[in-house]
């Protein structure tokens, strides 16, 4: 287990007066303890350049140059105004002044002529990729030379993987960043981080970097944020019901509606951003084979799922996209869904023949495969549905869950799983690239898909898009490719639902993000 014990960085921290006399009453009074969802428990750092996973304390410890709002328009964060050529080879941005890091560096136009070249050989590096180089007019300008256009910079600009850290303390740190300390420019400063147990954060006595999402444009209402790390729903249920915590920023669905009967308690539903799947290995037999595959996607029944699981909240899912995104009108024969009959006929033609145990088998060989998932009751339950789904086609899926802090690592090892219970949370198409991407074999490409027509297509979605309507044609066509392999299997698109404690929060009506970050915590109070 790694530890971020107090303040690792020497400097001249703004909460060095909370670290060392410690909280008075009236700032303990404006603590408050959120449980994260169950999708971000085991993050190993709060790196976000090189992290592979992060959780929602990463958009409050660093700042970013544009923010998202529900309605998908941009405002500026660290950078205050933008603009681009016609041609899409120029970017210029105009930076917020008088903003400092946690250890008292500032920041400036040097900060992001440093900060976007890092990102090269990491695993997001895709998100600065289409950027040539990085020149400093002044101080508070910089301007993006690009290797080609990109119409989905201020896309990439958002996320939460560009937050911008003090390259002091990144270079101090080295491979530790992230591990033993991590600064930003954000509204919070960590103070202490237990990988799987919590994270503890302080408020920046000196934040002024709000973006017009926010009412407060001030240093947060809330003194410390608790972020504990709850695998399982019942005991976050039971926290929350209880008083142990004042948030849950992701509400089991068995306990909506028992949560919205209690009368101190707020839920909020928002659109969903998330998608549950399940990768399936095609390097390894019997999923080298595509008729196998194609059985094994048709064998899940997603509209089972959501009405007895999610009593009909949200909703099937039949592609690898969020119905939000212009890219997931693909052809509706492409479409993924429940079809057991086609399933059964392709085992059948594939050799795989059914035994008297209801399990087909192939040349002496039973239909046995390894299912993996992660720890917590959602994709537990999830698993254990599929796994029943499949032994109804003749598939035998052994289940193995495995901690989520190490489970990516897991991954890589590249012939060890061969189903797997996933989710992502992304409002992008090129999450395509994330998961799919023959440079990210092991994880995050799962499924361990290298095709070069693939390739090709996702290519040309990425680098040569020219504007927003190329790019969203050029994705729909890769993705309406991936779904042809049957590479994978889509299950079910959650909503968001979060809840706050009433008698101890005061929360903003409207939540002027895609999901709830760091524009959002700046408004939130003790009652």
């Amino acid at each position: 287990m790694q530890t971020l014990t107090k303040r690792a960085i020497a400097g001249t921290l703004l909460s060095t007066t909370f670290l060392v006399t410690g909280l008075s009453s009236a700032l303990i009074a404006q603590e408050a303890t959120m449980v994260l969802p169950a999708r971000e428990v085991g993050a190993p750092s709060y790196d976000p350049i090189r992290g592979t996973k992060l959780n929602v304390a990463t958009t409050l410890i660093y700042d970013r140059m544009v923010l998202q709002d529900a309605d998908q328009s941009y405002h500026g964060q660290l950078a205050t105004a933008w603009e681009t050529s016609e041609d899409g080879m120029t970017w210029t941005f105009t930076l917020r002044p008088d903003v400092t890091f946690h250890d008292g560096e500032p920041f400036n136009a040097e900060t992001i002529a440093w900060w976007v070249p890092q990102f090269e050989g990491t695993e997001n590096a895709f998100m600065t990729e289409a950027i040539e180089s990085v020149e400093i007019v002044d101080d508070l300008t910089v301007r993006f030379i690009m290797k080609n256009p990109d119409p989905n910079l201020l896309s990439n600009m958002a996320s939460s993987f560009m937050g911008v850290p003090s390259p002091k303390a990144y270079e101090e740190l080295g491979d530790q960043y992230g591990v033993t300390g991590a600064i930003g420019t954000g509204p919070f400063i960590l103070e202490s981080y237990t990988v799987g147990q919590d994270t503890v954060l302080v408020r920046n006595e000196a934040y002024s970097a709000a973006s017009a999402l926010s009412v407060n444009q001030g240093p947060p209402h809330l003194a410390r944020l608790t972020f504990r790390e709850i695998g399982d729903d019942s005991t976050a249920f039971l926290e929350m019901r209880t008083g142990g915590v004042d948030m849950l920023l992701s509400v089991p669905a068995d306990f909506r509606s028992m949560l919205d009967n209690e009368s101190d308690v707020t839920m909020v539903t928002l659109p969903g951003r998330e998608l549950f799947y399940m990768p399936i290995n095609t390097t390894v037999a019997p999923f080298d084979d595509i008729r196998v595959r194609e059985a094994t996607a048709l064998a899940v029944n997603q509209a089972e799922i959501v009405d007895n699981l999610y009593g009909g909240l949200g909703a099937a899912a039949d592609t690898f996209l969020n119905d939000s995104l212009l890219e997931s009108n693909v052809d509706d024969a492409l479409r993924i869904s429940y079809n057991p009959e086609r399933a059964q006929a392709l085992l059948d033609e594939a050799g795989w023949v059914v035994g008297t145990n209801g399990v087909r088998a192939k040349d002496g060989q039973a239909l046995n495969v390894k299912l993996w998932t992660q720890n917590g009751t959602e994709f537990r339950r999830i698993t254990e549905v599929i796994q029943a789904q499949l032994i109804a086609v003749g598939i035998n899926a052994d289940i193995t869950v495995l901690d989520p802090s190490s489970i990516n690592a897991e991954y890589r090892k590249g012939t060890e799983h061969q189903l797997a219970v996933r989710s992502y949370s992304w409002e992008n198409a090129d999450i395509l690239d994330w998961f799919f991407s023959s440079d990210r074999i092991g994880y995050p490409n799962v499924s361990m898909w290298d095709d070069e027509p693939a390739e090709e297509m996702r290519i040309l979605a990425m680098t040569g898009s020219r504007t927003w309507d190329e790019r969203v044609a050029n994705f729909t066509a890769y993705h309406e490719y991936v779904l042809t392999q049957f590479v994978f299997a889509p299950i079910y698109q959650p909503v968001q639902s979060f809840a706050y404690s009433s008698t101890t929060l005061s929360v903003p009506e409207q939540i002027r993000s895609t999901r709830v970050q760091s524009q959002t915590f700046l408004d939130i109070d003790v009652k």
